[in-house]
């Protein structure tokens, strides 16, 4: 049995994190105020093990071929859309969603996808309030001093000659008086930090400043963050703190990791890839960053290349988990003492083409589904450089966004 699916124009509309149909919220990809918001969902599915990749695709296009589709918008984004949520390692589970509505916008197009043979949804502008919750924050899997020794651990490890570079990461929990409503949350991210993708699948939520690739037709985009160094809120200090940052020999060697694992391993589907000699400084709301825009040119006459093998060859690249890569993964598992989850693995959407927009799930949190408690993660890069009271701050930073947020509800 073929289900109807149809996309079409709509008019102009709120921002989109203010959206409200008659389904709950369910997903969503923003920045800057374009991208996707997903309401309800159609069908959702599980995927893990080594072939979680692969298997994800093969789930997508069966639905696909499921779906008889009406689309009269056309381009990126438009029609039917999976939002994806993978796990760190593979042993875990990978979330797959498709919404039953999806608003998209781009470039002053506003569009509306829906499933059914139902007339357009109504959209109506939620004016969001402030919530009445008081959150109580603790430890997560390991307490500050303890973390600070699992740094130096890994910093002999990579002196002893073991490895170049590993990241590790570290959780905080809060519980709240009344449950924490996403979409206020959403709101607030967005209004926050702009230059970061916004997103939400299966009660991930966060704001990353890191896509992991983006793939428009034939061209392939990634972008690399590794090195970081707090900001002040002082124009003139941060201005000086974004130069030290740029010749900052401990970051730069950080930075030239990352940005290698992830040109090797795009090299093999591209007729052509370009890498920057140097970073830009990328400046967010409270940290700046290290940063990298690596693109090619996808070989079109090679064996057809789609959003989940490229996920596959470039997950996990060396910002997230280290140089080289399995021996990172074999300390990560060692001294790290908690289970990451879904935090730092490819998280966002693919349309039916094959286009799509993958960030990596950083700066998040996992709401609990009673939504009275949320996980929050960060995790930092470290090398034979590194400082462990300094690696502290770096994630002190990093956890910052997500409990400004909260704080503000």
């Amino acid at each position: 049995m073929s289900i109807r699916i149809t996309t079409e124009i709509l008019g102009e509309l709120p921002k989109l994190s203010e959206i409200s149909t008659s389904s709950a919220l369910t997903t969503s990809w923003i920045r800057g105020g374009d991208g996707l918001i997903g309401f309800g969902t159609y069908k959702s599915h599980v995927v893990r093990g080594p072939k979680r990749f692969s298997d994800a695709s093969q789930w997508w296009r069966n639905e696909l071929s499921q779906l008889t589709i009406h689309n009269n918008v056309h381009g990126s984004g438009t029609g039917p859309i999976l939002f994806t949520s993978f796990s760190f390692l593979e042993s875990e589970e990978s979330e797959l969603v498709i919404p039953e509505i999806v608003v998209g916008r781009k470039g002053g197009k506003s569009w509306i996808t829906w499933i059914g043979d139902s007339q357009q949804p109504n959209i109506s502008s939620r004016l969001l309030e402030e919530q009445s919750l008081t959150l109580s924050w603790s430890d997560g899997s390991v307490s500050e001093d303890e973390w600070k020794s699992r740094v130096s651990l890994a910093v002999e490890r990579i002196k002893n000659g073991e490895l170049e570079k590993v990241v590790l990461a570290r959780d905080i929990h809060a519980t709240s008086t009344a449950p924490i409503d996403l979409q206020t949350l959403i709101q607030r991210l967005e209004s926050e930090y702009p230059s970061t993708w916004v997103f939400l699948v299966e009660n991930l939520v966060g704001a990353t400043p890191e896509l992991l690739v983006r793939l428009s037709k034939s061209l392939v985009t990634s972008r690399v963050l590794a090195g970081t160094i707090r900001k002040t809120g002082d124009e003139a200090k941060d201005l000086t703190l974004a130069a030290t940052l740029a010749k900052s020999s401990k970051d730069l060697e950080e930075h030239e990791y990352a940005v290698r694992s992830v040109a090797e391993a795009l090299a093999p589907f591209c007729s052509s890839t370009n890498v920057p000699e140097s970073p830009f400084v990328l400046h967010l709301s409270n940290v700046m960053h290290l940063a990298t825009d690596v693109t090619g040119v996808v070989n079109e006459s090679a064996t057809p290349v789609d959003m989940f093998t490229v996920i596959k060859a470039l997950h996990p690249s060396a910002a997230v988990c280290g140089t080289p890569t399995d021996s990172a993964r074999e300390v990560i598992s060692e001294i790290e003492g908690m289970s990451r989850g879904r935090y730092a693995g490819p998280v966002g959407w693919i349309d039916a083409r094959g286009d799509g927009e993958v960030g990596i799930a950083l700066r998040c949190g996992q709401l609990a589904d009673n939504q009275l408690s949320i996980r929050l993660f960060a995790g930092c890069g470290i090398v034979a450089g590194s400082n462990p009271l300094e690696e502290l701050a770096e994630s002190q930073a990093k956890l910052l966004p997500m409990r400004t947020a909260l704080a503000t509800l």
